[in-house]
């Protein structure tokens, strides 16, 4: 029987194919949309995902997760794509946030002095009174400078932090000297390096730099939101975390030159080939699962406990930072 024969059998029959999935709109928030740490959002976008899975993705970028975190509570925004550590101190402030989906099993922060200091500033421990840019204070980029001043016996307070966004900007305060160091993520950690502004201290791009800094695995970005958000909204949640998991996918088997040719040209800053190279140094850092190990969550919480005295003291459960049922069955 021909196709046309077949359609025509199947539509007297009532047969007809199924319609279109109904579309949900989300406000998806997130903190630096040009990062790498962010690319699985911009490959959902780009390729598709979301519309295939009946999202209407209205993307906001705050230009730092702590103002993405903010705006998820105070309601502009429903799902926010950020640092795990959020959902830990939001359970500590009696906010029931939950990750359904991790993005980075290592956060690809790379900590790095001016190229001028570097014979003075050797590592973490050197940083005290120095201006050190972040993306913005608060977030994951902050946390992880404060965390490796600590290890290195400085108080998290020694150093003032300048938030700097997440694009041109950093790598701009960085040139002109307003900065003395930074904690930052790829491409502008990658284009700094390649015009010989920075020398790099410490860098969590990979597992053993992970294992360096933090002892073990350390979740990085992952998709949050409310508890009760996803009660009031488990079909769209499903969506969402649908075309986040055909974003992971793609990018465990992609180039770093199809994640080039995919994203905005923009977010090259004017260098393709460099914008390659930082690819393929964060490659790796992609979760493959979707879901934090246990381990992870647990670095995590020492982290947030380091930094955070009002946390050293609070009851956390772990498992109420995690909401996996979503990404096991996205990912069958």
């Amino acid at each position: 029987m021909d196709r046309r024969s077949f359609l025509a059998g199947a539509a007297a029959l009532g047969l007809a194919a199924p319609a279109r999935a109904e579309t949900v709109k989300v406000r998806i928030g997130v903190g630096g949309k040009p990062l790498l740490y962010y690319l699985p959002l911009t490959i959902a976008e780009k390729k598709g995902y979301f519309v295939e899975e009946g999202v209407e993705a209205e993307i906001n970028d705050f230009g730092g997760g702590a103002r993405s975190l903010q705006a998820l509570i105070g309601g502009s925004v429903d799902v926010v794509t950020g640092a795990y550590e959020h959902t830990i101190r939001m359970q500590a402030k009696g906010q029931d946030v939950r990750a359904v989906c991790e993005l980075g099993r290592y956060p690809a922060i790379v900590i790095a002095v001016r190229k001028d200091l570097a014979g003075t500033v050797r590592g973490p421990g050197d940083l005290k009174g120095r201006k050190i840019g972040v993306t913005a204070p608060g977030s994951s980029t902050a946390l992880a400078v404060q965390y490796a001043m600590i290890k290195a016996g400085l108080k998290a307070t020694d150093a003032p932090l300048i938030g700097v966004g997440g694009g041109a900007g950093a790598i701009a305060a960085m040139k002109k000297g307003e900065i003395d160091a930074i904690s930052h993520l790829d491409p502008v950690i990658a284009k700094l390096e390649a015009d010989g502004d920075i020398a790099v201290m410490i860098d969590t791009r990979t597992e053993a730099g992970t294992r360096a800094l933090f002892g073990g695995p350390n979740p990085a970005a992952v998709v949050y939101t409310k508890q009760d958000w996803i009660e009031r909204h488990a079909a769209a949640t499903q969506k969402v975390v649908n075309a986040f998991a055909k974003s992971l996918k793609w990018l465990a088997a992609a180039t770093p030159e199809e994640v080039a040719d995919t994203v905005p040209p923009a977010y090259h800053f004017g260098d393709r080939p460099l914008y390659v190279q930082a690819v393929k140094n964060s490659l790796e850092s992609y979760s493959r699962t979707g879901i934090p190990s246990q381990e992870g969550m647990a670095s995590v919480l020492d982290l947030v406990r380091t930094l955070d005295p009002e946390l050293q003291g609070a009851k956390i459960d772990l498992a109420a930072t995690l909401e996996d049922r979503f990404i096991r069955k996205a990912m069958g």
